[in-house]
């Protein structure tokens, strides 16, 4: 595969009209999809040619983590928002209560979706549906998934919040955006935050760009191979970027 100096066209969009924009979408039932990038995924599109393409084919690919909003920021000399997925979920299911949208959850196990029906069903009464679908943790058969697309048609949300993780989620909706009449947000790992399953790093952590060792404390045998990998990577691809590649703003 071919490298690029960017893996991933990233929305130089603000937090609030990220709201809108997606609110407007999921009211239209249009067939979308928005990525949250951290840095992980960045990697991991420049790896992938079929990641870069499901991220660079979304609607909106947010800066989600603090290094890819100050990058983004520093190399095109702007001011990009930060926005995570795990600060996006509430205010939007703030909006979705407020417009009585009705919201589809695919990926996640029986118990962590059992939570969050209990959860959103006490905190935002006014979501008019929830369905909840826990795909098995291995390879589908196409038959498997075209029940489950059929499923969530038949349902008929606006929003659907696919929590397989990054880059799973990111393939799932490049495939099946199209056929699903709502916005699909890839919020992977922000679930289990909103549910208070996995604790957030404290304001000084995040505003330092450490909110990783945050996660890798509480994860070190799942996390310490992929972050050694992908931060150690991502900083030799922005330096050099940095020096070699075009300092303006994109078009």
């Amino acid at each position: 595969m071919k490298k690029r100096f960017i893996s991933l066209d990233i929305s130089e969009i603000g937090f609030g009209q990220a709201l809108q924009t997606c609110l407007d979408l999921a009211k239209a039932k249009s067939p979308s999809y928005a990525c949250f990038s951290n840095v992980h995924m960045v990697v991991d599109a420049w790896d992938h040619k079929e990641v870069q393409e499901a991220v660079n084919q979304a609607n909106f690919a947010f800066a989600d983590g603090m290094p890819i909003a100050k990058g983004y920021s520093l190399m095109y000399k702007t001011r990009q928002e930060r926005i995570a997925g795990m600060d996006f979920i509430e205010p939007f299911l703030d909006l979705m209560h407020s417009n009585k949208l009705r919201l589809s959850i695919f990926g996640g196990s029986m118990k962590t979706l059992a939570e969050a029906e209990k959860k959103i069903r006490q905190d935002y009464p006014g979501i008019s549906g929830i369905q909840c679908i826990s795909p098995p943790f291995r390879n589908w058969t196409d038959e498997e998934e075209k029940g489950w697309i059929d499923e969530i048609s038949d349902f008929s949300p606006h929003v659907v919040f696919v929590i397989l993780g990054c880059p799973k989620q990111e393939k799932f909706m490049k495939k099946f955006s199209s056929r699903i009449p709502a916005l699909l947000l890839g919020l992977g790992g922000a679930l289990p935050t909103f549910l208070g399953i996995q604790k957030r790093a404290p304001s000084w952590m995040k505003a330092l760009m450490l909110e990783w060792t945050y996660r890798l404390i509480q994860e070190p045998r799942r996390l310490w191979r992929r972050y050694t990998y992908t931060n150690l990577k991502f900083i030799v691809l922005f330096i050099w970027f940095l020096l070699l590649g075009p300092k303006t703003k994109k078009e």
